[in-house]
């Protein structure tokens, strides 16, 4: 960083690498994009989602044995599944009259085992 008098006695600071804030600048997502960002970001903020998410992890399970394994009630299971959904960190597929629910694809899994992975260290 170079300092140029200004005439004045006052230090005016000339950056020269101002290529890195116009490189950013070029490659920052929309405001759209980072707020959908935070908004995913904000789903993963609920230790009840994040139990939910690695119950599915581990196996796709319906929301009675969600519920179960979970000590919690279906409604609260189902409440949690549907902003999920919303989400789409979650999918469902029907088998007969269940429901079954599981990890809506890779990234999400990539997700969470990052995440077990990064708190272990």
């Amino acid at each position: 960083m170079a300092i140029k008098e200004n005439g004045k006695n006052a230090a005016v600071h000339v950056h020269e690498h101002t290529g890195n804030a116009h490189e950013l600048k070029n490659l920052m997502p929309d405001e759209d994009k980072l707020y959908d960002l935070a908004e995913l970001f904000k789903c993963f903020g609920d230790s009840t989602r994040i139990r939910i998410l690695f119950a599915l992890f581990e196996n796709e399970m319906c929301v009675c044995d969600l519920a179960d394994s979970l000590n919690m009630t279906q409604s609260a299971v189902s409440h949690q599944l549907k902003i999920l959904k919303q989400m789409k960190l979650i999918t469902n597929r029907r088998e007969g009259k269940s429901i079954i629910y599981m990890l809506a694809d890779s990234h999400v899994s990539s997700i969470i085992a990052q995440g077990i992975e990064h708190i272990l260290e």
